[in-house]
């Protein structure tokens, strides 16, 4: 029998204590391959290098922020349909629906529930923990 093949996961976050607790949570609970980038800048390098199955994106980053992050993206056709969730501690509707608008396909609200939070991934991006 064929091994499903994990989904990979680029994580974009500057803060290294939140990288720790979300790519241990992907990879223990979830069983993803997780990549990180500590910054917008190396997060649109490696989304072109790595050709993730979807980018877990910080919303509040020095230099170039989650939206920018997001906008650059869309514009690079190796890039633009690999599916966004913002992790954010903007955690009001109006937010919410900005990003979404934006083409994210959710936002998870920090704090977040380590425990949930690959579920609350998956329902987003409609992926089937089973497999």
């Amino acid at each position: 029998m064929i091994e499903p093949v994990a989904k990979r996961i680029l994580y974009i976050d500057d803060e290294p204590n939140i990288q720790l607790i979300v790519k241990t949570c992907l990879k223990n609970l979830g069983g993803w391959e997780v990549e990180v980038a500590q910054s917008a800048a190396e997060g649109l390098i490696k989304a072109q290098e790595l050709k993730p199955d979807a980018i877990i994106l910080d919303v509040m980053m020095p230099e170039m922020d989650g939206v920018a992050c997001l906008q650059q993206l869309r514009l690079n056709a190796k890039t633009q349909a690999i599916p966004i969730v913002f992790l954010t501690s903007k955690s009001n509707i109006t937010e919410r629906c900005r990003f979404l608008a934006l083409g994210a396909v959710g936002a998870i609200a920090k704090p977040f529930n380590p425990l949930t939070l690959v579920s609350q991934i998956a329902k987003f991006l409609d992926w089937n923990l089973e497999d």
